[in-house]
């Protein structure tokens, strides 16, 4: 099979694409053709060496795909053998850590769900972790109200303008904070009521005309000089929830912010989040299915690459030229 490799830690351009051996299927896990895959900025990270999971070269970078079942453990616990599980020959969309910037990908059983008819490849691809990932923070973590105030920062990129969309879905009014008109323009598609380019000048005094009551809930998934400014913006038991550190900086905030406002600082990480709160991720992942079926929920693709052009991929959204997502087409 043909698939990216990654060979040594580095930019994205160290990705190579090669012709390599299918890896082989173990106990509860499943073979996927796969038709598309989405790159998420982790992606970058892992192949960089500096992500807080640590993989060793040589890998296949991609975490999220779309495709075709062709193989089953025999042994699949509960699996499609056993009429419970993705059968062969069935479309589904899934993540996982690496492996799916290939032509074939062995994946859990557990991280697959089946692909509604009416949604492409692409879309199915570009769906799971930003979408899970916005819904889970909105809904579980922020516990976003209807009538809320909605900051979210770097509401162009995947998370963010999920969590546009998400935000309008749950009942809130949304301000979008992007650095681009472009990103903008893709907000305000979402439903984002307020759209504030943070490059423009001032953010605090920008968050404080658009938000002269200020806001109830900041989601930033983008970290750095943002944080601070967006705290600031929120009124009295406000919520602050830190997603990702996208501009490569870890903001420090001093917490004599956090005790004169009254504002919680809360963070989200999946896998924390998928092992501690089971019963909320059960909740979030049964409504935001439904969502997705009813043509409630979907990506916004920017940009889509071939297979042969992973490395441009990753070089995109390294660079910060997403909006959206960015698709990997690899059949």
């Amino acid at each position: 099979m043909r698939a990216a490799v990654c060979r040594e830690h580095g930019p994205p351009e160290v990705v190579r694409v090669e012709r390599c051996e299918a890896p082989a299927v173990g106990p509860g896990q499943i073979r996927v053709r796969v038709r598309a895959a989405s790159v998420n900025f982790p992606d970058v990270l892992l192949v960089a060496g500096e992500y807080q999971l640590k993989v060793p070269p040589p890998f296949v970078p991609g975490s999220e795909l779309a495709g075709v079942v062709v193989e089953v453990a025999g042994d699949l616990s509960g699996g499609a053998d056993r009429g419970s599980g993705p059968a062969v020959g069935q479309r589904v969309a899934g993540n996982t850590l690496v492996g799916a910037f290939a032509e074939e990908a062995v994946v859990s059983a557990s991280s697959l769900t089946p692909v509604p008819d009416a949604v492409g490849d692409e879309a199915a691809a570009a769906f799971g972790v930003a979408h899970r990932t916005a819904y889970h923070v909105l809904r579980s973590v922020a516990g976003l109200e209807p009538g809320d105030e909605l900051v979210v920062l770097g509401a162009g990129g995947g998370v963010g303008l999920a969590a546009v969309q998400l935000g309008v879905v749950l009942g809130a009014t949304v301000t979008a904070v992007a650095s681009s008109e472009e990103k903008l323009a893709a907000a305000a598609a979402m439903g984002a009521t307020h759209l504030v380019d943070h490059r423009a000048g001032d953010l605090r005094g920008s968050l404080r005309a658009a938000l002269p009551g200020g806001a109830d809930v900041v989601v930033d998934p983008v970290g750095g000089a943002l944080s601070e400014p967006a705290l600031r913006t929120l009124r009295f038991g406000g919520r602050f929830v830190t997603v990702g550190y996208a501009s490569g900086e870890i903001p420090r905030i001093a917490l004599n912010l956090v005790l004169l406002k009254g504002v919680a600082v809360l963070g989200f990480q999946f896998i924390d989040f998928a092992t501690h709160m089971p019963e909320r991720r059960a909740r979030d992942e049964t409504e935001l299915q439904q969502l997705w079926a009813e043509g409630r929920a979907f990506p916004h693709i920017g940009a889509t690459f071939s297979l042969d052009d992973a490395a441009g991929a990753l070089r995109w959204v390294a660079d910060g030229r997403a909006v959206g997502k960015v698709v990997i087409r690899v059949d």
